[in-house]
């Protein structure tokens, strides 16, 4: 017999958030999140996406233990601006037990039909800003901070439910070319003669606060053409810089402005944390934090995280100028490894910005969609 719960109090939101530790204590391709920003998603008073958007929490129960999560999620500035009547669901996980699954999609379903929506769809988070994506390929490969992990068995379950494919992400990883080849230099020097651009590069975070906003403007201009997007608020801008900053190493941030100082193109890498979030395994007290800093300042595995282009000069080869010093900063800090973030796998624009580092397409993730 399988109940499925609905959920508010503290004490069975840390249930919630200590079930994934729980199913994936043992796999080493998990990468535990930090437990105190997990439950800091799930709190209005901490987490201003309920400004706009409402969050029903579930746990499945099977002879009194724990063997199900899910959260059902909207976002009112899809719905009611974009006129996209969509049902989110995220943050599932479950053993493999299909009448699991379906028990707790089933709650989903119920509040999509109650909410008067037209389609449910996830795993997603709150936005885009969040992690999103069931991974269908790569169960082998070591997960990311800023994505999902999850057993094949997922996808089969929701398939077997008669969900259908919405979106779908690619991954690349790549080594990053040393030294750096003559004709990227020389196609760097062309494009910022030719459009009268340079770039900017910093020394310290106190640097970089200035751009951030502008930054995230553009970030709204570079992907507002695509269907699952929707738009970064400025509280959200807010608290990804007091979550991310920390973790961002100056020289791993490359600016592009035109000549009366816009930006129009920035690309920001960060040092892999996949390894040292393994170590923290949720906490970063007493010693999480001391491994979080020893791979922020010696790594060699890098992670392309935010990559934004002006749709005006997308596809005038701004990323080698950009590219180029990312390059020579992996050199100087030995790294010899590199990994994409997720790219919607329609997103040619950003993938063609891989082609010169021969890109290995090693992980796949989908959201999956059903109508209500």
């Amino acid at each position: 017999m399988i109940e499925v719960r609905k959920i508010d109090s503290k004490k069975d939101i840390k249930k919630f958030v200590q079930f994934q530790m729980d199913l994936y204590k043992d796999n080493e391709f998990f990468v535990p999140p930090i437990i105190k920003d997990e439950l800091a998603v799930f709190d209005p008073e901490k987490n201003q996406v309920f400004k706009n958007a409402e969050c029903w929490i579930f746990l499945a129960y099977q002879e009194n233990k724990i063997v199900g999560r899910v959260a059902a999620l909207i976002n009112h500035i899809e719905i009611n601006e974009q006129k996209k009547r969509k049902m989110r669901f995220g943050w599932l996980d479950m053993i493999d037990d299909i009448e699991v699954t379906k028990a707790l999609l089933a709650e989903v379903e119920k509040l999509g039909k109650e909410q008067d929506l037209e389609f449910m769809e996830g795993p997603v988070g709150f936005s885009n800003m969040d992690k999103a994506g069931m991974l269908i390929k790569g169960y082998d490969e070591l997960s990311t901070m800023i994505t999902w992990y999850n057993h094949p068995y997922y996808k089969e379950h929701l398939e077997e439910l008669g969900f259908e494919k919405a979106a779908e992400w690619v991954e690349f990883k790549f080594k990053p070319p040393n030294p750096i080849p003559d004709k990227i230099n020389r196609f760097a020097d062309i494009i910022a003669e030719r459009y009268k651009l340079k770039t900017l590069q910093f020394s310290t975070t106190k640097e970089i606060l200035p751009y951030v906003d502008e930054m995230f403007d553009l970030l709204n201009k570079t992907y507002s053409n695509l269907v699952t997007y929707v738009p970064i608020q400025q509280y959200q801008i807010d608290l990804y810089k007091e979550k991310y900053l920390p973790f961002i190493n100056p020289d791993f941030i490359e600016l592009v402005v035109d000549q009366q100082n816009k930006l129009i193109g920035f690309a920001i890498t960060m040092p892999s944390f996949s390894k040292a979030l393994q170590k923290a395994n949720g906490k970063l007290f007493p010693f999480g934090f001391l491994h979080l800093l020893k791979a922020k300042k010696k790594n060699n595995e890098a992670a392309f995280y935010l990559i934004g282009i002006d749709p005006e000069y997308q596809g005038k080869g701004v990323t080698a100028m950009m590219f180029r010093n990312v390059t020579q900063n992996f050199m100087n800090y030995g790294v010899t490894k590199c990994e994409t973030n997720p790219e919607l796998e329609d997103n040619l624009a950003v993938q063609a910005s891989w082609k010169n580092y021969d890109p290995i397409l090693h992980k796949r993730r989908r959201t999956y969609k059903k109508s209500l």
